[in-house]
């Protein structure tokens, strides 16, 4: 954890000081939850969706923060706060040329992750695969909006060689354009581009538009890596103004994977071709997405002169198996827990692992997919027919889920097994739970995935059984 020095701050954000300054400037970490403050730490007010930050100054400040960073407007009103302000115009564009101040001081090669689903993952295995060899910092979680792309940068410790950064989720226009600013990626990766937040987009090509941001942002003495399987990924390429690689299943791809085969819970095999050499490889990634999240990893790695040998060691790190959890679920049966977040391809991808494990029986519990917009009905209607074709029983939660019901109804099972459907209201969390705490039994695996704001999450953890060693698998969402 670095320690952030006054005159750093004053001289990052351009703001004053409201006391004379203190004979120890240095605070021990920078907090914008007053929950989480410790004595010595400087409290941010930011101004998120739902809370200002500014209400919670008082609290952080009983909490042990030496100093918090305000608006001069909100410090004017509230002059007894008992604590050292820093006076800022706005803290949020303060964080942000912080954040653009501290870039310009690193001397680091920055690479920007961006895409529909999988940008998580993808840092993820990017990371561990760089750091085979160079000093990495990747940004924790999935920090990758216009307040935790700063804070990542902040985060960063000054011996790094390599910063690898999750960026933006394509909630609107600009968006990428101002995380590039502050971050100034010499290397841009786009995933994919799919109907994810279309409810504020519009249209799927307004999101590709958005994601070709960071593509404009690379320097011509930069590289971009491109999904070559994805049309409206590939069209980025006359975007770049330098050297672009692909990757992809498909031919052409500068970094291509065929004969895939998956082996379950023990991972994934395939070909990978690079510059004409070919290599076998086994990954430990669970699922057809874990294919395109080392040809992520393999691409980077590639434009960095890794060769092939050097990058799979990363590839086996187990701190890339993020998200998808293996858990010992109520009487002996298996959780899937993919509850962190749901869009159409990772409901499918989920789906496709489901089919794959053995089982005594298969169920799914499939939760609300959001922020789909005009096309709600029939992406939920899509993962349905999956469902109806994967799973032994189908259980719904939420409204929108509950579309997927009606595209089994009546449709011919594979060897005429009858597909048991049960659907639960978001009102009906707590007879959802019960239901699977009773349902489930010895040799079941049970998939739970669906939109993070239905905290399915909190489900597992109801249900999950005790244990102390926990399977961990691949990202799919």
């Amino acid at each position: 954890m670095r320690r952030y020095e006054l005159r750093d701050i004053l001289a990052g954000t351009g703001g004053e000081y409201s006391t004379a300054l203190p004979t120890k400037p240095v605070f021990l970490s920078l907090e914008r939850d007053s929950r989480q403050v410790k004595r010595g730490d400087v409290f941010i007010a930011v101004k998120g969706e739902t809370h200002d930050g500014h209400i919670f100054v008082e609290k952080a400040a009983q909490n042990g923060a030496s100093s918090a960073i305000v608006s001069r407007e909100w410090a004017q009103q509230h002059p007894d706060i008992g604590v050292p302000l820093i006076l800022v115009d706005e803290p949020v564009a303060a964080l942000q040329r912080w954040a653009a101040w501290r870039r310009n001081k690193l001397n680091v090669r920055v690479v920007g992750i961006t895409g529909s689903v999988g940008k998580t993952s993808a840092k993820e295995s990017t990371a561990a695969v760089l750091g085979q060899r160079f000093r990495v910092y990747k940004s924790p979680g999935n920090f990758n909006n216009e307040i935790g792309l700063p804070l990542s940068l902040l985060d960063c410790p000054d011996d790094a060689e390599v910063i690898v950064l999750e960026m933006g989720g394509a909630y609107a226009f600009g968006e990428l354009t101002l995380l590039a600013s502050i971050a100034r990626p010499d290397v841009g990766v786009v995933t994919n581009v799919y109907p994810v937040h279309l409810e504020r987009m519009g249209t799927i090509e307004a999101i590709a538009q958005t994601k070709q941001e960071l593509v404009e942002a690379i320097p011509e003495d930069g590289l971009v890596v491109l999904n070559g399987d994805d049309p409206r990924v590939r069209s980025m390429i006359a975007a770049a103004k330098g050297r672009v690689i692909t990757y992809g299943l498909q031919d052409p791809a500068d970094v291509r994977a065929y004969d895939v085969k998956s082996e379950g819970l023990k991972g994934t095999t395939f070909w990978v071709e690079i510059d004409g050499e070919r290599t076998f490889l086994k990954v430990p990634f669970v699922g057809g997405p874990g294919v395109q999240i080392a040809l992520v990893a393999l691409a980077v790695g590639h434009g960095f002169g890794m060769h092939v040998s050097e990058i799979l060691v990363g590839l086996q790190d187990p701190a890339i198996q993020v998200r998808l959890l293996f858990v010992p679920g109520p009487n002996g049966s298996q959780l899937i827990d993919d509850t962190y977040n749901a869009s159409t391809p990772s409901m499918l991808a989920a789906l496709s692992l489901l089919e794959q494990v053995p089982a005594k029986r298969k169920i799914a519990v499939l939760g609300d997919m959001r922020e789909l917009g005009h096309v709600s009905e029939e992406e939920h209607r899509v993962v349905g027919g999956r469902a109806g074709d994967v799973a032994d029983v189908l259980v719904t939660f939420g409204d929108l889920a509950r579309v997927a019901l009606e595209e089994v109804q009546g449709v011919e099972r594979p060897e005429g097994r009858p597909l048991e459907v049960h659907a639960f209201g978001l009102d009906q969390r707590e007879e959802l739970t019960e239901f699977l705490r009773h349902e489930l039994g010895e040799g079941d695996i049970a998939l739970l995935k669906g939109a993070r704001g239905l905290h399915m999450d909190a489900i597992v953890g109801e249900i999950r059984a005790d244990a102390a060693d926990i399977a961990k698998g691949g990202s799919l969402a």
